[in-house]
C-alpha cells in the first residue's frame, strides 16, 4: 500500500508589492503616475509625497539594516530630469534610464555601492522625454545601429506590472531600424511583453548561474527553474535570447554547478531558442567600499571577499575592483566557453570580463 507522502509545491515567486509608496508632486501630471498612484491605493498601501525621489530621508527603522530592508520594499515615483545618458559597455552603447534600484537581494550586487545610501525603487514617468532621448542618439550615430541597455540600475522586468516601461520601450524601439534594446532580469514574470510587436529589436536576457550561487546569493528573485521557463516562453515569441552568467563564482565543486547549469539549460530550452543565443560571462569582483557595505548588510552571507586572494585590477574612473587571478580566470572561462559550445555550438559568447 503507497504512503500518502505530501510533497510540497514548487516555490512561485510573487510579483513584487512595495510596502511603502512616494510621489514627486510633478509625478502625478503624467498619465502614468496617476496610474500608479491609483495601482497603489488599490494595494491598500501607504502613499507619500517628496520633493525629490533623490532624497527620502525619513524612511522608519530603528536601525541601519532595518532601514535598509525597509528602503528595498519602497517604492518612489518621479520624474527622470537627467537626460543625458550613462555608456553601457561591453553591453551596449548606453543605458537608458526607466527605474533605479532592485527588490531582490542578491548579496554581490554592484548596486550595493552605486546607489549608496539610496536603496530604494524609483520609477520614472516621463518615459516619452526618455524615449526622445533615445531617438537623439539614434540619429547621432546613425547609420550605425545603437543599442540601449535598460538594466543597468535596476531589474526593470520585476517592476513591469506596475511602470509599463518594458513595453513602450519595445514597442518604441520596434519602429526604430537603427535602434536596439537590451536588458537582463532575475524575474520570471514576463507575461505583459509577450504579445507585442517587438520586431527583433529588443534581446532579452535572463540571469542564470550555478545552483549554489542561487541559493546562497541571490534571495528574492525566481527560481533558476522560473527564470529557465519563462526563458521558452520569450523564445517562442519571437525575442532575440540571452544569458548572462554572472557573477561567475569561485568555489566547491565549481566545475560541475556550472556544468550543471548549461546541461540545465540545454534540456529545458525549445529549439527556437538556440539560433540566435548569446552569452555574456562576468567573473566576481568587488571593491574595498562594496565588501564594507556587503558585509554591513547581509552579516551572514557566505560570499568570499579576501583580498589576499584575488587580483586587484584598475578600473577606468582610477578605483580597482578585485578579481580571481589569472589562473583561476582562465579556468573558469575556458571551462564555461567549451560547455557552451559543446551544449550550443551555434551560440555567441559577447565577452568575458
Amino acid at each position: 500500500m503507497a504512503s500518502d507522502i505530501l510533497i510540497p509545491p514548487l516555490r512561485q515567486t510573487q510579483l513584487f508589492t512595495p510596502e511603502l509608496v512616494y510621489f514627486e508632486p510633478d509625478a502625478l501630471n503624467y498619465p502614468k503616475g496617476q496610474r500608479i498612484w491609483q495601482w497603489a491605493e488599490q494595494q491598500g498601501l501607504p502613499i507619500r509625497q517628496t520633493t525629490s525621489h533623490n532624497r527620502i530621508t525619513n524612511l522608519p527603522g530603528d536601525s541601519e539594516l532595518e532601514k535598509y530592508r525597509i528602503a528595498k520594499k519602497t517604492l518612489v515615483v518621479g520624474l527622470r530630469k537627467t537626460l543625458k545618458f550613462d555608456t553601457s559597455k561591453p553591453s551596449a552603447e548606453y543605458a537608458i534610464p526607466i527605474a533605479t534600484g532592485c527588490m531582490a537581494h542578491c548579496h554581490y550586487c554592484y548596486l550595493q555601492t552605486t546607489l549608496g545610501a539610496k536603496p530604494y525603487i524609483r520609477v520614472y514617468v516621463n518615459t516619452d522625454d526618455i524615449m526622445n532621448a533615445a531617438k537623439r542618439y539614434i540619429e547621432e550615430r546613425a547609420p550605425e545601429i545603437t543599442r540601449f541597455e535598460a538594466a543597468c540600475t535596476s531589474d526593470p522586468v520585476g517592476l513591469e506590472h506596475i511602470s509599463g516601461s518594458l513595453t513602450e520601450l519595445i514597442e518604441f524601439m520596434a519602429k526604430e531600424p537603427l535602434g536596439r534594446l537590451r536588458f537582463v532580469t532575475k524575474f520570471h514574470h514576463v507575461e505583459p511583453m509577450l504579445h507585442l510587436n517587438h520586431n527583433k529589436h529588443t534581446r532579452f536576457r535572463f540571469s542564470v548561474n550555478a545552483d549554489y550561487v542561487i541559493k546562497n546569493f541571490e534571495p528574492a528573485t525566481s527560481s533558476f527553474a522560473e527564470r529557465i521557463g519563462a526563458a521558452g516562453k520569450v523564445a517562442r515569441a519571437g525575442y532575440p535570447l540571452g544569458f548572462i552568467i554572472a557573477p561567475i563564482i569561485w568555489h566547491e565543486g565549481w566545475e560541475d554547478g556550472y556544468g550543471e547549469l548549461l546541461d540545465k539549460l540545454k534540456e529545458a530550452l525549445p529549439e527556437e531558442a538556440t539560433s540566435d543565443l548569446t552569452f555574456e560571462l562576468i567573473q566576481h569582483r568587488f571593491t574595498k567600499t562594496s565588501k564594507t557595505v556587503i558585509q554591513q548588510r547581509y552579516p551572514k552571507t557566505k560570499l568570499e571577499l579576501d583580498e589576499t586572494k584575488r587580483k586587484y585590477k584598475w578600473g577606468r574612473w582610477g578605483q580597482g575592483k578585485y578579481v580571481y587571478p589569472d589562473e583561476q580566470a582562465n579556468a573558469l572561462r575556458e571551462f564555461i566557453t567549451e560547455r557552451i559550445f559543446d551544449k550550443f555550438p551555434e551560440a555567441a559568447i559577447d565577452y568575458f570580463t
